[in-house]
């Protein structure tokens, strides 16, 4: 059984995601002790909680501590079942990251499965729907297994009632991937989603990001959420290239305008270009597990280049090593992008 120091590091919930996905996948129980003490409401939260359940599910696992507040959890994997799935969240609580639980698990399973997930698609402590859609799943079907999915229902914080469905048709082998450079410049977005808010927010918001970046207008949409849950607001801007695309994400807040969050979305996208690196910090994070376990379990290794490195990212590889027997190296340049390199 590994002992898993849950205060280390960024000590949040991507502790408790990572072990419970490599548990599954690996058959190896644990034990998080201190689990999220640095955060300020420390121990399970319901979305937390909901991965917990969902991954024993999947799993048939025996786990104790599986609570509200819990600041420790057992958990004791058996045999992973593929099937059709349904889980929910009742608040807005990011079911995205319920998703990424047992999907490394699941994409290595004999046969396919279907899940259907409820709560907060568009969480801004989470990546939301769109980023998966667009930037993660494309990169991680390029691996092997066939993932797609469908938003039924847009679910914004505070009210949630999101829904999304997923498809996963696993991988006999999981290669290894490359990125090292972004290739060419196919395509730019920007896309705002208003849900029970003025359709003008998103109005000013895209036209903001394409004065600022200098970009056509032709490149703007505005969507009005169907079945609205409640209020709730998203800003897009996407860089479409040959070997990969890039998501930027601006939420819109009580209190703020949608010209600040238009701002922060174009400081995102004017960082990211600034170095040549083609990863960012958020889908560096999401692609260190499936690159270890293609490693781990087919010898396939992989590379990618990426800015400076998260709390999040590097406490991701801690929990990795201690699950798989695989090393991963980073290696800083003189520009200051990070070389992460996985076997």
């Amino acid at each position: 059984m590994i002992e898993i120091d849950g205060s280390q590091g960024e000590s949040g919930g991507q502790i408790v995601r990572s072990s419970l996905a490599l548990s599954l996948l690996t058959g190896t129980p644990f034990r998080i002790f201190n689990l999220r003490a640095g955060r300020k409401k420390p121990g399970l939260k319901r979305q937390h909680l909901t991965a917990v359940n969902a991954a024993a599910e999947v799993g048939n696992a025996i786990v104790r501590g599986a609570e509200i507040g819990s600041r420790e959890i057992f958990f004791e994997p058996g045999t992973v079942s593929p099937g059709d799935f349904r889980f929910q969240i009742s608040t807005a609580g990011s079911i995205t990251l319920v998703l990424q639980t047992v999907l490394p698990a699941l994409m290595m399973a004999d046969a396919p499965s279907s899940l259907t997930l409820s709560g907060g698609t568009h969480n801004m402590l989470a990546p939301p729907f769109d980023f998966l859609e667009r930037s993660f799943v494309p990169l991680l079907n390029r691996m092997g297994p066939q993932v797609d999915l469908k938003l039924n229902r847009h679910g914004f914080y505070p009210a949630g009632g999101g829904e999304f469905e997923a498809s996963i048709v696993p991988a006999k082998r999981l290669r290894g991937l490359e990125i090292v450079s972004r290739g060419k410049l196919l395509q730019r977005r920007v896309r705002a989603i208003v849900s029970e808010l003025p359709i003008e927010i998103a109005r000013r918001e895209t036209a903001r990001v394409v004065r600022k970046m200098n970009w056509d207008r032709t490149l703007e949409e505005q969507v009005v959420a169907a079945d609205p849950q409640g209020p709730g607001n998203i800003l897009f801007a996407e860089l479409e290239y040959d070997n990969l695309t890039s998501v930027f994400a601006g939420f819109g807040q009580r209190g703020v305008t949608a010209e600040n969050v238009a701002d922060a979305v174009v400081r995102d996208v004017r960082r990211y270009l600034k170095h040549d690196a083609p990863v960012g910090p958020h889908l560096a994070d999401q692609l260190m597990l499936p690159m270890a376990i293609a490693a781990a379990v087919n010898g396939t290794p992989s590379q990618f280049r990426t800015g400076p490195l998260t709390g999040h990212s590097e406490t991701h590889a801690v929990i990795i090593q201690r699950f798989l027997e695989v090393d991963v190296v980073f290696s800083e340049s003189d520009s200051g992008s990070v070389s992460v390199a996985i076997t």
